[in-house]
Parts: C-alpha cells; sequence; structure tokens
C-alpha cells in the first residue's frame, strides 16, 4: 500500500513540474490567452447565417447561404453571406451585429443611426439542416412506400427484408407500443402526423450529432422548432377533441361551489391545457441543448489544458477524446428517448382529448 502513494505522490508531482514551466514562459512571453469557452459553445449552438466546416490558419473554410431580406428603404435584397466576409464587413448597409440585443442577426441603421432589423427570410444554417431533413424523410418514406407498391400490389403480401423489413418492425413498434394503446379506438386519424413528428425529430437529433457538414445543426435545440412541434400537437388536441373533453374542461364532475360563481376548476383545466404543450416543448429543446453543451464542453477540455504541461495537456486530451465519444454514443440514444417521448406524450394527450361519455364506457 505504501509503495502505491508513493507512485500515485511522485506521479502528481511530475505532472506540477511539467506544468508549471510551460504556463510560466507562455505567460512571460504573452502568448497565454484567455479562452471565452461559453462563447465558443454558444457559437457552436446558436443558427448563423453560413455553414462553418473548418479554419485552416486564417482560412475559414464554410457555405456561404442565401441572405433574403427586405428593408423599407432598399426593398429586397437577395445576394449570399460571403459578401459579410464571416461578418467582418457590411453590404448593401446590412450587417451581422456583433453584439447588443441583435447580436448575430442582421441589421441595419436607420436615419436616426439606430440598429432595426429588416425583415429576414433569409436560408440560414438551421433552414438548411432542416430541409435537408425533410428531404431525407421524405426519401425514406417514399422508398418504402414504392417497395409496397410494386410488391403488394395484386393483394399478395410479401414479406421485406433488409432496409424496408427494418423501417416496417421500426414504425410497427411506435404504432403497436405507443400510438394504439395510448390513443385507442381512433389512433389510425393520427398515426401519420405522430410518426412523421417521432421520425422527423429522430433524423434531426442524429443530424446534429454528425460533427462535419451537412451535419451538426442545432435543429432540435433550437426553441422555435419546438415551439412550431408543439403547437401542432395542441392543435391535434383540441381541434379533434371530444364533447366530453370540452364539457371536462368547462364545466367537470366536481362540486358545483368549484364551478360557480367562482370558475375555479375550469380555470385550472384551461392552464393544464395550455402547459401540455408547453412542456412538450421545454422538454425536447432543454434535452438537446443540454445534450449538445455537454460534447462542446467535454471537447474544450483539450483547449483549456493546452498551456499546463506536456503530461497534463497529453492526458486530458485522452480523457477529453474517450469521454466525448461515450457521450456521442449515449446522445445516440438520447436523439432515440427524445422523439419517442415527445411521440409518446403527444399521443397520450390526444388520448385524453378523445375521452367518451362514461354510459358509452359501460356499454
Amino acid at each position: 500500500m505504501s509503495n502505491r502513494i508513493k507512485h500515485i505522490a511522485l506521479l502528481c508531482l511530475l505532472l506540477i513540474g511539467f506544468s508549471f514551466p510551460l504556463s510560466a514562459a507562455d505567460t512571460e512571453h504573452g502568448t497565454e490567452e484567455k479562452l471565452d469557452i461559453a462563447g465558443m459553445i454558444m457559437d457552436h449552438l446558436m443558427d448563423s447565417y453560413e455553414w462553418h466546416i473548418a479554419t485552416a490558419g486564417e482560412t475559414h473554410i464554410s457555405v456561404p447561404l442565401p441572405i433574403i431580406v427586405f428593408s423599407e428603404t432598399s426593398g429586397l435584397n437577395v445576394f449570399m453571406s460571403s459578401r459579410f466576409h464571416h461578418g467582418h464587413e457590411a453590404h448593401n448597409g446590412f450587417y451581422i451585429a456583433p453584439d447588443g440585443d441583435y447580436k448575430g442577426k442582421i441589421v441595419e441603421k436607420n436615419a436616426a443611426g439606430e440598429e432595426i432589423r429588416p425583415w429576414d427570410l433569409s436560408i440560414t444554417k438551421n433552414t438548411l439542416s432542416l430541409i435537408l431533413s425533410c428531404i431525407i424523410l421524405v426519401s425514406i418514406i417514399l422508398c418504402v412506400a414504392r417497395w409496397y407498391k410494386k410488391n403488394n400490389s395484386e393483394g399478395k403480401y410479401k414479406a421485406p427484408k433488409g432496409f424496408v423489413g427494418f423501417m416496417e418492425m421500426f414504425i410497427m413498434s411506435i404504432v403497436d407500443d405507443v400510438i394504439k394503446p395510448c390513443i385507442g379506438k381512433n389512433y389510425r386519424k393520427f398515426t401519420p402526423y405522430l410518426l412523421t413528428a417521432f421520425f422527423f425529430i429522430f433524423i434531426n437529433n442524429l443530424m446534429g450529432l454528425i460533427p462535419i457538414f451537412p451535419g451538426g445543426a442545432n435543429v432540435t435545440g433550437n426553441i422555435a422548432i419546438t415551439l412550431v412541434l408543439a403547437i401542432f400537437t395542441f392543435f391535434a388536441v383540441n381541434l379533434f377533441g371530444t364533447k366530453e373533453y370540452w364539457k371536462e374542461i368547462f364545466w367537470p364532475e366536481v362540486p358545483t361551489w368549484l364551478k360557480v360563481p367562482v370558475p375555479i376548476m375550469p380555470v385550472i383545466e384551461i392552464v393544464g391545457m395550455l402547459t401540455k404543450p408547453f412542456a412538450l416543448m421545454i422538454r425536447l429543446f432543454a434535452n438537446i441543448l443540454a445534450g449538445h453543451s455537454i460534447v462542446l464542453g467535454l471537447m474544450s477540455l483539450i483547449f483549456v489544458t493546452a498551456t499546463l504541461g506536456t503530461v497534463l495537456f497529453t492526458s486530458m486530451t485522452f480523457v477529453s477524446v474517450v469521454m466525448t465519444i461515450f457521450m456521442d454514443v449515449v446522445e445516440i440514444l438520447v436523439a432515440y428517448i427524445q422523439a419517442y417521448v415527445f411521440t409518446m406524450l403527444s399521443a397520450v394527450f390526444i388520448g385524453l382529448a378523445q375521452v367518451e361519455p362514461h354510459h358509452a364506457e359501460k356499454h
């Protein structure tokens, strides 16, 4: 035991000895720079007007994207984001705000010299990733549908194999284990939307884990995307809700004094109706955003320890790479779980809105 303690102590002294000289030399010559880890992570998580791929020295390798803005003074303007030279220059009076309320957004100055936002319809990084994921999703579904149309056109069922067989297993597991039990007899009406939502979220989650173009965009970690998905579920729940569902909201079966003269229970039910899509929005957004942040934080350990000595830098680089790979594998599982949870909760909320009168249930 004593020898083991001595070895550990010796290793610690070696690490300290290798760390201090390099750090001191860097500080003395002024080469040590303060890294803005939070800013670097936020730059990767936020949307942008170009798709940055890599940086080699002073050369930025990126994919320029179309800028479409409408100004009250100059009208419609269409140009490529390369005109901004990575956000360092202006074009036709438009530029990307470096700070302030509109940081990272295209702005212009009015006659008073104030920054204002034009109508911005640009194809951003998240928008392009969204288009690509939709193309992938439609291609997969049409490929599977074409196989069934070709092989089962005469009423004879032929068991699919390979990719089509995998997709059938995947789809039927969601339908039989999630949609049908949660909704009930009317499940067929809502199956197309729920399956679309599941595969849309799942594909975007997977694409967000790919570190190179066309992956890496934080689509489902964007609250605007999750808000739209939650609104779709909100409409599916309330537009197709039964009379009994609305009766339970505005006139629930509780003591009368909880409904009149002060509508306590109806107000609680209405608030609950609004908090359901809010929970869907925040759950998906927060989990995906947290996963991306953790992966980027682990990778940042390499840069944080770059000036702390050769041994410590090498060891922390190894730990960072191993932990990043581990988190990426975990994120693949999380990509499926978050799509599954969103679909399941949406199906549960829709099923609760399909409630029937009690006498019909007894019959």
